[in-house]
């Protein structure tokens, strides 16, 4: 089992910056890819990003490049999502993922997830 645990979340004003951090616990060798997805009122979860342990190869949704960045620290199980140039758009609770798949921006790869950290980004 992999736990997760999100933390960094809150109120921002739109151009504002966030960071998340996910720290992982367990048997996080058994994954190989982490991810951040998000899901705002009356909608899906969505892909945001996400980061190979290894490789470190990142991933991005269109609608995030150039203003959220993944990394992650192997040494403290961590991985971190800078989120710069909010937008109230934006608002969502973000979730944390791990897995062993090897398509990044799919729900079905990650069999892990976080209990979710709420960033709201006003006007």
């Amino acid at each position: 089992q992999v736990q997760l645990v999100e933390s960094g979340g809150g109120l921002v004003q739109a151009g504002g910056s966030l960071r998340l951090s996910c720290a992982a616990s367990g048997r996080t060798f058994s994954t190989n890819i982490m991810g951040w997805f998000r899901q705002a009122p009356g909608k899906e979860r969505e892909f945001a990003a996400a980061i190979n342990w290894r490789s470190r190869r990142t991933s991005y949704a269109d609608s995030v490049k150039g203003r959220l960045t993944i990394s992650r620290d192997n040494d403290k199980n961590t991985v971190y999502l800078q989120m710069n140039s909010l937008k109230p758009e934006d608002t969502a609770v973000y979730y944390c993922a791990a897995g062993m798949g090897w398509v990044p921006s799919a729900t079905a790869e990650y069999d892990y997830w976080g209990q979710g950290t709420q960033v709201t980004v006003s006007s």
